[in-house]
């Protein structure tokens, strides 16, 4: 029950008690939690309190709705630690989940300006465009689209674009990959953001830009991904 005497908001303690029963299974992944009547009468608090508490879960990807049917546990998020350059492929199989990618874009085209500054490419070169859906355990995970010279990875094929790509460069061809800058921003999902990934319009997406060197500095490629916010986030050890 809730402690009314404590100095801690009632939504928040609420919120705290959700959190505890989804750690300690009693509510597992994908089932439907209390209504907030029935919270409401629980806790003999007003259901606005409990609707403050339950939307911040769902706001914080622990919980989501589903309209006319009731709120739900989510799948517990991935956390990526924003240290170390790894592939997706590679950051899957650290967590014990299996990895695909569903090709939905391959050419090869002549540079775009911007893209072709920050590959430091000479004009008319050509690069490749790969754009995938990264899959984690079959359910999408982030759309990415992937810029790179093709004077770099001549042999670039559509069955190699399918798996990993940091693989390929590194045990077949034997480059070395140094080092890269990322920018991460928060953005809604379109419409076709929406539909490759299975979420809703507007729904909140972490957008990734990623600028990665070879070794002595070669420009690789350029990364550009969106990534589910429900389902995906990015943890920083931070010393003083």
């Amino acid at each position: 029950m809730l402690n009314k005497d404590l100095p801690l908001p009632l939504y928040y303690q609420i919120e705290e008690y959700l959190k505890r029963k989804i750690e300690e299974r009693e509510f597992g992944v994908g089932e439907l939690i209390p209504s907030e009547r029935e919270l409401s009468e629980r806790f003999q608090v007003s259901r606005m309190t409990v609707r403050q508490a339950v939307t911040n879960l769902v706001n914080a990807g622990v919980l989501y709705r589903e309209k006319g049917k009731g709120t739900f546990v989510a799948e517990r998020k991935i956390e990526q630690p924003l240290k170390g350059l790894t592939s997706f492929t590679e950051d899957m199989r650290q967590r014990g989940m299996s990895s695909s990618s569903k090709l939905i874009a391959f050419e090869a085209m002549v540079a775009p300006g911007e893209i072709r500054e920050k590959l430091k490419l000479k004009d008319e070169e050509e690069i490749y465009c790969v754009r995938r859906i990264r899959m984690a355990d079959r359910k999408p995970m982030a759309i990415e689209t992937t810029f790179m010279p093709v004077k770099l990875l001549p042999g670039l094929t559509e069955k190699i674009a399918k798996g990993s790509i940091y693989h390929y460069v590194e045990q077949e061809l034997g480059m070395a990959i140094s080092h890269a800058r990322q920018m991460i921003e928060a953005r809604a999902a379109d419409e076709e953001q929406a539909h490759l990934l299975d979420i809703l319009p507007q729904s909140p997406v972490l957008h990734i830009e990623r600028s990665s060197l070879l070794s002595k500095g070669i420009p690789f490629e350029v990364v550009r991904s969106t990534y589910r916010a429900d389902r995906y986030s990015f943890i920083s050890d931070i010393e003083r």
